[in-house]
């Protein structure tokens, strides 16, 4: 055998082992009782050793080298040598992280969990205080283990969206946020131009199950390699191209959103199915990055979901599915119910233009924890000077400020950028997707999901990892990322629905 067949082995073997973490991890998430967290914590934490120390040991780092030797007059973005290009990239990342604190991440995960479930349900940030010191302390050991030539935050965002740094997010983040909050002060102006009330009416949950599974369905997730079921926050994670499963979660309240979490998850899932057969079982069986993840997420529930021409095919569905709910409601009143804009304090009921305003946050405080500026117990106060200033709302309680996320419990910083840049890109392949697609738009309010499905399955799915996110993005429109074609986007969608213009 070549020494690239022995290389695939061995990540086959690691790639089983991480699928098995993730199972339990759903399993945690859905129906694993209270009882189980220390159980599952060892147990995440012997699986998440065992799969480390297999992919750094010498043995497959003598594999690597050898397999960079065969694979040196492939074309460079061949699948066998872009698997021996990202499998270098994590191998050198993970030998710098030794044993234990791979082991203390795993472990920190599930333990951390249950204590920031109940610090939220009593909105008492000094509860999870302590859980929160040992998540940064976590991710100051990782910069540190990693290395860079520049700012510790740096070394993170490298772990989620390589090739990109602390600089080049700001400054997309600096061009978002000055042409959103104007915009946001000019809607709010004009605020009585949408009614929300629509969505204060209440359906049996049973009867928006139904229908956000009819609904990702019919926008192309496979139900023949995936299910939906119920948990506290939902997500979308993959045991491999054929298990694909998603989560929602649902209340009475149409507010609530069961619909449009169902879209956003199953676009994280269509991504995961429509990664190559070729690539299963290899680093490269997985997205780009978060920030591509989530663009299709994003694509998919607002660009998609939250147009017109999607409800001009589903809603006459909509009524008849919640037995007369909505049958005095017209489709351009509850089209514009679904985008109206409502500075909020919790993330996930953000509305489609201050979403980004929620990451900054965030993103934010992660730089001055993870560089020492700012303590953990300062962590709502500096919470609170930011919601207002950059959403014009008053100090949250508890609930309502930094204990809202579970993100902080995996334990890690730098994971929230993705979702920012996951709008920031989704736009921009949008864009680009019209015009390739310029009945797309009639295609859609026709129900007809395939062209658009197919196109991004040909330009970003079946491509898995093969590619960091600017070279994907630079690969499927000429341009690098870039904050244009987001801002054109909601400039254009807000101004009509608030007759700005």
């Amino acid at each position: 055998m070549s020494a690239l067949a022995d290389l695939r082995e061995v990540l086959f073997e690691v790639s089983d082992l991480h699928q098995a973490a993730e199972l339990l991890g759903w399993d945690q998430e859905t129906y694993m009782p209270a009882g189980g967290v220390a159980d599952r914590a060892n147990q995440l934490g012997t699986l998440s050793r065992i799969a480390h120390e297999r992919f750094v040991a010498a043995s497959t780092g003598r594999l690597l080298e050898a397999a960079e030797s065969e694979v040196s007059g492939l074309a460079d973005d061949s699948d066998d040598a872009r698997l021996v290009r990202v499998t270098r990239r994590d191998w050198d990342q993970e030998t710098r992280l030794p044993s234990d604190l791979v082991v203390a991440l795993a472990r920190e995960g599930a333990i951390s969990r249950p204590v920031w479930q109940e610090a939220r349900a009593k909105g008492d940030w000094a509860l999870f205080a302590p859980r929160m010191r040992i998540t940064v302390e976590l991710a100051q050991r990782v910069a540190e283990a990693i290395g860079t030539t520049g700012r510790a935050y740096d070394a993170l965002i490298d772990l989620n969206e390589p090739g990109l740094d602390t600089a080049q997010v700001e400054h997309l983040f600096s061009q978002l946020r000055d042409r959103i909050v104007p915009l946001l002060r000019r809607v709010q102006e004009h605020s009585d131009r949408v009614d929300v009330s629509v969505l204060s009416r209440e359906v049996e949950p049973q009867k928006q199950l139904s229908f956000s599974t009819r609904v990702v369905e019919r926008l192309g997730y496979d139900f023949g390699r995936g299910r939906q079921d119920l948990s506290a926050h939902p997500f979308c994670t993959s045991f491999g191209i054929g298990d694909v499963r998603i989560t929602t979660r649902v209340k009475p309240s149409l507010r609530e959103g069961c619909l449009f979490s169902s879209i956003h998850e199953s676009g994280h899932a269509m991504y995961e199915q429509g990664i190559s057969p070729v690539l299963a079982r290899t680093p490269l069986a997985m997205g780009t990055s978060p920030g591509v993840h989530e663009s299709q997420s994003r694509l998919w529930e607002n660009l998609v979901g939250r147009g017109r021409p999607f409800w001009q095919h589903f809603y006459p569905q909509l009524q008849e599915a919640f037995n007369g709910a909505l049958n005095e409601v017209g489709e351009e009143e509850f089209y514009r119910a679904c985008n109206a804009v409502e500075p909020s304090y919790i993330r996930v009921d953000a509305d489609e233009l201050t979403y980004n305003l929620h990451i900054m946050l965030r993103f934010e405080i992660e730089k001055e924890l993870l560089e020492g500026r700012l303590a953990v117990e300062e962590v709502p106060e500096a919470w609170a000077v930011q919601v207002k200033e950059y959403l014009g709302l008053e100090p949250p309680s508890g609930v309502e400020g930094p204990l809202q996320d579970i993100h902080w419990t995996q334990p890690m910083l730098g994971g929230f950028i993705g979702y920012a840049l996951g709008n920031v890109i989704g736009a921009q392949l949008m864009e680009r997707a019209r015009t390739g697609l310029p009945q797309l738009d009639a295609q859609i309010a026709a129900g007809d999901f395939a062209p658009l499905l197919g196109w991004l399955r040909e330009n970003v799915y079946l491509h898995g990892r093969k590619f960091t996110p600017q070279e994907l993005v630079q690969r499927v429109t000429g341009r690098a990322i870039e904050a244009g074609p987001w801002i054109r986007y909601v400039e254009g969608k807000f101004g009509d629905l608030y007759e700005l213009n």
